[in-house]
């Protein structure tokens, strides 16, 4: 197993970035195969269960309410809803669903106390809950915990300088207390980015290092690349090709050992070569299912076919940590505080995102 360095430059990480090809598809299938188990995949399923009509102005999404985007919002999913959706997931070989919500962050109130009985009723189906609903305090961390949360995500998206050139209504800063407030449970932590932004290689180690330096380091780490969307501010950059993701597979591989490696967004674009090369690389995840919340993704189908050809099989639930227990509401310590938390909100502009508001 290899030892866990939380010390990493974007020197070191741009290197092994620009090694040969070859090199580095070698150095980082070792990696993995000290780590991991080479024909394991995990699938996971995303559900948007609360979808558009966001505040934020991140570049690329096309909930933001201000972007004009032809997403249909909803508002939040009935608890028989999602646990149909679960159970379902569950049956085409998903062993974990990931809930998410376009919320700038969680308030206290009955939409939250919905979630967390979505948590407990996901829970008890055995399969692993992670949660996706923005900016989180420690209180209702820890509820979300108490409820059987397994994961919680919250991507970096980039590095802390562009960061600024992607989103301008909160600060890197609130991503990484958030990371903290749920490392204050026994929650895991998914985060990650998206590359193809128009960022740079070294934006690209830059995320790396933010994320590599994190004690511990995430135990899930999404990959994705852009799918650009027709009505936000990215809407004209070009997509990625398959050579940069394989890259940005291997070096996230190689600096975070121990992490499951998550082959996100951007699959449709991708041919079976390439993703089988991301999986040699060091890609131990993916998300199954028609959409990623409102971007579209391989059929399941695809994905077992594609599984079969490779001989990959799915990864069972709850193999890296045991199964959290779940705490009925009414056996509860914990309530809500009713909190009305001040996360920042940064002064500055970003031109591309102010010319495509509404």
């Amino acid at each position: 197993m290899n030892k866990i360095r939380n010390n990493w430059t974007r020197e070191e990480i741009l290197k092994i970035y620009n090694e040969p090809l070859m090199d580095l598809l070698y150095k980082a299938a070792q990696i993995h195969r000290k780590n991991h188990d080479p024909n394991t995949v995990q699938v996971s399923t995303l559900l948007s269960i609360k979808t558009g009509g966001c505040p934020e102005d991140c570049s690329y999404c096309p909930q933001a309410a201000r972007y004009h985007t032809d997403i249909e919002g909803n508002d939040l999913m009935s608890i028989s809803q999602v646990a149909e959706q679960a159970q379902r997931a569950k049956s085409m070989g998903s062993s974990r669903v990931c809930m998410g919500a376009a919320w700038r962050n969680v308030k206290d109130g009955p939409e939250f106390e919905q979630v967390l009985e979505m948590v407990r009723t996901i829970n008890k189906l055995d399969m692993e809950v992670c949660c996706t609903l923005g900016m989180i305090t420690e209180n209702q961390a820890k509820r979300l915990a108490e409820a059987g949360l397994y994961a919680y995500n919250h991507n970096l998206d980039s590095s802390e300088e562009y960061y600024k050139e992607v989103i301008s209504t909160r600060a890197f800063q609130d991503r990484l207390d958030t990371i903290e407030n749920v490392r204050k449970t026994n929650v895991t932590v998914c985060s990650g980015g998206i590359i193809g932004m128009g960022e740079d290689v070294e934006d690209r180690a830059g995320m790396l290092v933010a994320l590599s330096t994190l004690n511990p380091q995430p135990e899930s780490v999404p990959i994705n690349a852009l799918v650009a969307i027709e009505g936000t501010p990215l809407q004209e950059q070009k997509t990625i090709s398959i050579w940069e993701m394989i890259r940005m597979i291997a070096t996230t591989r190689i600096v975070l050992p121990l992490t499951q490696v998550r082959l996100s967004a951007g699959r449709t674009e991708m041919s079976h070569e390439g993703q089988a090369l991301c999986f040699f690389a060091g890609a131990n995840s993916i998300f199954s299912g028609d959409k990623l919340l409102t971007t579209p993704n391989p059929d399941i189908h695809q994905d077992l076919e594609l599984f079969d050809l490779l001989g990959l099989k799915p990864q069972k639930p709850f193999v890296k940590k045991a199964q959290p227990k779940t705490i009925e509401k009414e056996e509860s310590n914990l309530k809500s505080l009713d909190e009305k938390p001040r996360w920042t909100r940064p002064k500055h502009k970003i031109e591309r995102n102010e010319s495509m508001r509404k």
